[in-house]
């Protein structure tokens, strides 16, 4: 019962310390310099970090993002779409910071030990990364291609299609051309 309590407690602070942001067009535009911190206890600076010449992020603002994000995991498997690419986890507010280890001890409990450095949580950066994107619609993945120099070439925030994940394969297919 405690347990229950505890967590219905948590979720009331969690909902009540958001803020709503108006979804964004990001193309072209600069990703921000934000950090977060991997499953694997690593601080990452993002986009300085990602040395690649593209890298992909998957940006989830709810637990119920995961759902889509897994669907733009599979597509991307499936059609043997390889490129680094990192779940980011991105949570706003102070409540959450407060929380944050036994939010991340969840997810390490749900995620096998080989993929927790893909995996990169942002706190004390999360209501940044929202207001840039925008959170309408928070549970479809923020789907975002940056270059090497942090730059968007693609964005995606409708939920998965599979036309959507053959328009970002033309925009890396068209990039890689130069």
């Amino acid at each position: 019962m405690f347990k229950v309590m505890f967590s219905a407690v948590v979720l009331l602070v969690l909902a009540g310390c958001s803020s709503k942001y108006p979804n964004q067009q990001l193309v072209g535009k600069q990703f921000p310099t934000v950090s977060g911190e991997s499953l694997e206890k690593n601080q990452v600076v993002i986009p300085r970090d990602f040395n690649n010449q593209h890298t992909l992020l998957l940006i989830g603002y709810k637990q119920d993002s995961q759902f889509d994000i897994d669907r733009w995991l599979i597509g991307l498997d499936m059609t043997d779409t390889v490129l680094p690419t990192y779940e980011l986890p991105t949570i706003q507010g102070m409540a959450p910071r407060m929380f944050s280890t036994f939010i991340d001890s969840g997810m390490r409990k749900g995620i096998p030990k080989e993929l927790w450095g893909g995996v990169i949580t942002i706190y004390k950066d999360g209501d940044t990364v929202q207001q840039f994107t925008g959170n309408e619609n928070p549970n479809n993945a923020r789907v975002v291609l940056i270059n090497q120099a942090g730059v968007i070439i693609y964005f995606y925030d409708r939920g998965f299609s599979v036309g959507a994940l053959n328009e970002l394969k033309l925009v890396l297919a068209n990039s890689l051309q130069f």
